[in-house]
């Protein structure tokens, strides 16, 4: 599988998003968390974005470096959801702590977060 991006993967819909906060689910690997939800009909397996909050970092060159990374991160690691989901998620990825990480512990974090809900999803 190509480890892109694509504008189609991008958790945009503000109804998905919507639905994400008010019934979604979680797993956490300190400093990620996982926010997700099952959605019913959609043309892309995984719908995905991130955010990192302004109470952690007050400047938007801190907060856009961790999107950039926690995008990165899931782009690079983001086979061992595609191989393992039966149904469509949407889901976006939280950076909470004020700690800078280096790229290598935050893609630990990342395999250990997906597999994490990889387990979660199984036993539901």
């Amino acid at each position: 599988m190509n480890a892109t991006y694509p504008k189609t993967e991008k958790l945009k819909k503000q109804k998905h998003i919507d639905l994400l906060f008010s019934e979604g689910k979680s797993v956490s690997k300190y400093p990620l968390r996982l926010v997700y939800v099952a959605l019913n009909e959609n043309e892309v397996p995984i719908e995905f974005g991130v955010s990192v909050s302004k109470r952690y970092f007050k400047r938007a060159v801190n907060r856009n470096y961790f999107k950039r990374v926690l995008r990165e991160t899931y782009r690079l690691n983001k086979e061992l959801l595609h191989s393992n989901l039966k149904q469509p998620y949407a889901m976006m990825f939280f950076y909470q702590t004020k700690e800078r990480l280096s790229y290598a512990e935050i893609d630990a974090k990342t395999k250990l977060l997906f597999e994490k809900f990889i387990e979660s999803i199984n036993k539901d």
